[in-house]
């Protein structure tokens, strides 16, 4: 798959930048930064010698005094760097560096307690393809059957890429890391938690079908949301006008690892599972439109104690929109009452449904979109509803 430039924009000072395997960290970094310093964590030789001696950083960055940046590739596999990251960005006779810090877990960095640079960096998170960036490449049907992630898109065998995700991240992450003391439940977890997908989560329930007690079963979702495996998406609850629920909402970060881990069998409805794919993939996009675009916004959901809910609202300095998912072909005005009733507490708030039809239509005011305008007419920096 040739090069597909993405709409994620570097900041102009240091910075972290998380991420899941797969979502094409690296190859942006290549790109961007073609003359920069980099120390690639991903080779065990250099892993060692950095272990050893983290001050062979000093060395590095003295022996190339025209580099600008220093990119440190996979930081959380020798967090100790980040003390002499500190060190150099203190001395301010170097002139300008810049340091970009990438991973794909932050939970060696929380474990051991290391130096976060005290704010020094900002935190930035890249994530799988959004549909703008892909453009006229962009398939709906096979995003909703391999996902987003630029690993598997540019696989000659996806299928097989999907299959092997969850076992990489398993192996490489949690068994050498040890952050887990039993694979077997943590492996069953993973299915578990799957059956959540776009659902109100209940951890208690998670727990009883893994056969784990709850707290080690709270543990472990921390663990997948440390790995950026997967997110919690929390009641929207601002000004709240009627009674809510309080429990979080769950989603895989991409729909093709959702599906992947998602065991299936002849009691499960290609419904249930195709709707809980098309909600996912909204939410990844709406995360991705989030961490790319200007200001600050949150993501939430918006549910009734009598279940009355809004699958999505964005909600911050420039956005404040309710979106509700219908995993069908046609709409009609009773699949908007749950957003009616939303509007009816927030009128300053705007509404759109997203569905698998062809046409965009309008029903008593609310806009209801095909999925695949929706997803590729969302872009960072511009609006989620056009006016």
């Amino acid at each position: 798959m040739e090069t597909v430039p993405r709409l994620f924009r570097a900041p102009a000072g240091s910075f972290f930048l998380f991420g899941p395997r797969g979502t094409g960290k690296s190859t942006w970094l290549r790109r961007e930064f073609p003359r920069a310093l980099t120390i690639d964590l991903l080779d065990p030789e250099t892993v060692r010698a950095y272990l050893a001696r983290p001050e062979r950083l000093r060395e590095a960055v003295e022996g190339a005094p025209g580099a600008r940046q220093v990119v440190i590739d996979e930081i959380q596999r020798v967090p100790e760097l980040l003390n002499v990251v500190h060190q150099l960005i203190e001395e301010k006779h170097r002139g300008p560096l810049q340091f970009i810090l990438t991973g794909s877990s932050a939970r060696k960095l929380k474990r051991t307690g290391v130096n976060l640079l005290g704010g020094r960096l900002l935190l930035k998170t890249m994530h799988p393809f959004m549909a703008a960036e892909l453009g006229a490449r962009f398939d709906l049907e096979r995003s909703l059957e391999f996902g987003m992630l630029p690993l598997v898109l540019g696989s000659g065998a996806p299928a097989e890429t999907l299959r092997s995700y969850a076992a990489l991240y398993v192996r490489e992450e949690v068994q050498a890391e040890g952050l887990v003391r039993n694979m077997g439940d943590f492996s069953r977890f993973l299915e578990s938690v799957s059956f959540s997908q776009g659902s109100v989560l209940s951890m208690a329930e998670v727990a009883r079908e893994c056969e784990v007690e709850r707290r080690t079963a709270d543990g472990y979702l921390d663990i997948l949301e440390d790995l950026l495996l997967g997110f919690r998406v929390q009641v929207f609850n601002k000004r709240a006008k009627r009674i809510l629920v309080r429990h979080p909402k769950f989603y895989y970060a991409d729909v093709g690892v959702f599906r992947s881990i998602r065991p299936r069998g002849p009691l499960d409805a290609s419904s249930e599972i195709g709707g809980a794919c098309l909600e996912g993939l909204v939410a990844q996009h709406l995360r991705a439109w989030i961490a790319y675009g200007r200001g600050a916004h949150s993501l939430g959901y918006w549910r009734t104690k009598s279940g009355t809910e809004v699958d999505f609202v964005v909600y911050g300095d420039h956005a404040f929109v309710a979106i509700e998912v219908k995993h069908a072909r046609s709409v009609s005005a009773k699949d908007l009452r749950p957003l009616r009733a939303f509007l009816e507490d927030y009128p300053a708030a705007k509404a759109c449904l997203v569905y698998r039809g062809k046409a965009r239509v309008r029903i008593g005011g609310i806009a209801c979109v095909p999925c695949g305008d929706f997803l590729a007419g969302l872009k960072p920096g511009s609006p989620i509803l056009p006016a």
